[in-house]
């Protein structure tokens, strides 16, 4: 759950920078900010999959199925900022009347 937070967060906050910046419609806007953070999200996800895929395959039976839990934690974390936060920012935001 923290990647998707941390992942949200930064996804936003270029969003909300792009904004005050330029005046572009919102749906380039989004689509900029999340090409401009996806390979650091993409990057910081990978490093910590490894990490725990490493784990399952070296490490113990005793914490096997908690790095699986993790494994499905940070997988689900970092699909959902891209695929399921900024679709709900762009309807709100169109929703609500806002054509910038």
């Amino acid at each position: 759950m923290s990647f998707s937070v941390h992942d949200t967060i930064v996804v936003f906050d270029r969003i909300r920078e792009s904004i005050k910046s330029e005046s572009l419609p919102l749906d380039i806007t989004i689509n900029k900010a999340l090409t401009e953070t996806m390979s650091r999200s993409v990057n910081n996800s990978m490093t910590i999959v490894f990490m725990l895929l490493a784990l399952v395959l070296l490490g113990g039976e005793t914490i096997k199925w908690f790095v699986v839990a993790l494994l499905i934690g940070i997988i689900s974390g970092t699909y959902s900022s891209p695929f399921v936060a900024t679709p709900i920012l762009y309807y709100l935001r169109r929703k609500g009347g806002e054509k910038k």
